[in-house]
């Protein structure tokens, strides 16, 4: 999944060749020998395209082999090179970017995409915490272009944008077919500049425009707030809120500060906020997680198409356990998100409250490539530790409470307010 200001939705540490949120890497192996046949291929021009071997033997999941001859594609480019009218204004780097864009794609998977030089430069700053937009994360679900979450504070949401919220069209352009990272591009802008974004909402007759004025985004991906309470026995009540937008760069110590503050107050429960997060760094949910978990407690299992499976365990010191806690989810709530609240849930240190998760269970690897571009490619799924499969079904609330555009628009929130009610009884 992917921000309308280029932050796909992903997770664990940001490294080359680390895990970011399947199918087999050999598919890069592939795809990286199709690269250097073209360079080579290309050369020859006007005189055709010699490539050498014209036939790679793959090997699928079951591990029969398959071969495939890659010389149609060759000789589909030899025809496209001699015989295009134009052929002297040829793109050939359009031409590679789009002949491996259309191979990856070809696997069915959204989130297994080619991030061409200067879309990859935007997806690792976004994580970073500033960015460039409108503020809200689009992803692929039922082959519609989608709102998994509009941010926290930025123009997305101050527009009315809603999770689960159907891209129709950009500027007036429709977007069938388009592609997550198309529709960031489209979308994306100078600050100041207005985009206009045609919306298909659940309940509604027909689309209908939101106009956006891009702006600078820059969010702190942890936000701690406190409410007071008076239960039904006349006690006085402190409930920490923590917020958590994203696991990003800066999460890790902003909610170890969060943690400390909380210890000081002597709170009565807690409530984490896990609406409209669409997911990031898959440590950094483990390292969250541990703040209530025992060291040792299986966090998430990581299960591969080969049939090996990574196991990721609590590591902390548990400072929050014992502390009532409840879990705010919704169809926003994503990718490592979904991780901790199912976590949390499966070793009984939560409630959760709200919608169905999103349902982007699913882990990337970001391969870098020659010449700056890189392949994110899915290579394995999440377990929840109940044994609740997150790829594709989303996580269902224990508590389901619904949030309407109209108690938006009134500024109402009944699933904070149950939260409330559940953590103090």
């Amino acid at each position: 999944m992917m921000d309308l200001n280029e932050n796909q939705s992903s997770t664990s540490q940001q490294q080359n060749g680390s895990k970011i949120a399947g199918l087999a890497v050999r598919w890069v192996v592939i795809l990286l020998v199709i690269c250097g046949s073209y360079y080579s291929g290309f050369q020859n021009g006007k005189k055709g395209y010699i490539f050498e071997p014209k036939e790679f033997k793959v090997i699928n999941q079951s591990e029969a082999p398959a071969t495939v001859d890659y010389s149609l594609l060759w000789k589909a480019l030899d025809v496209v090179g001699i015989k295009y009218i134009e052929k002297d204004s040829i793109n050939q780097q359009k031409v590679l970017y789009g002949a491996i864009k259309g191979a990856v794609e070809s696997l069915g998977d959204p989130y297994t995409t080619f991030l061409e030089p200067k879309t990859l430069e935007s997806f690792k700053t976004d994580l970073k915490g500033s960015f460039g937009g409108i503020g809200a994360e689009v992803g692929k679900k039922d082959n519609n272009i989608v709102i998994v979450a509009p941010l926290d504070d930025t123009p997305a949401q101050r527009a009315g944008l809603l999770a689960k919220d159907i891209l129709v069209a950009v500027d007036g352009e429709s977007v069938l077919d388009w592609s997550v990272d198309q529709a960031v591009g489209k979308i994306r802008g100078l600050k100041g500049t207005e985009v206009t974004l045609s919306i298909f909402r659940e309940g509604k007759t027909k689309p209908f425009d939101v106009k956006i004025t891009r702006d600078i985004i820059e969010m702190k991906s942890v936000k701690l707030s406190y409410k007071e309470t008076t239960s039904s026995d006349g006690q006085k009540n402190t409930i920490a809120v923590i917020t958590l937008s994203r696991f990003g760069d800066d999460t890790k110590a902003l909610f170890d500060k969060a943690v400390n503050d909380i210890l000081n107050k002597n709170v009565q429960g807690i409530i984490l906020d896990l609406r409209n997060d669409p997911g990031g760094y898959l440590q950094t949910s483990v390292d969250v997680a541990s703040s209530w978990l025992k060291s040792g407690d299986l966090v998430v299992s990581e299960a591969h198409s080969n049939g090996t499976t990574n196991k990721y365990n609590a590591q902390g010191l548990n400072r929050l356990a014992g502390i009532k806690t409840v879990v705010l989810i919704n169809g926003g709530s994503a990718s490592a998100a979904e991780i901790l609240a199912g976590a949390l849930r499966d070793h009984n240190a939560a409630v959760l409250i709200g919608e169905k998760s999103f349902g982007k269970g699913s882990v990337q690897e970001l391969v870098d490539l020659p010449g700056g571009g890189a392949v994110k490619v899915t290579v394995a799924k999440w377990i929840t530790p109940g044994g609740k499969n997150l790829n594709h079904d989303g996580l269902e609330p224990d508590v389901a409470v619904k949030l309407t555009e109209e108690d938006f628009n009134a500024g109402k929130d009944p699933q904070m307010d149950k939260a409330l009610e559940e953590v103090t009884k």
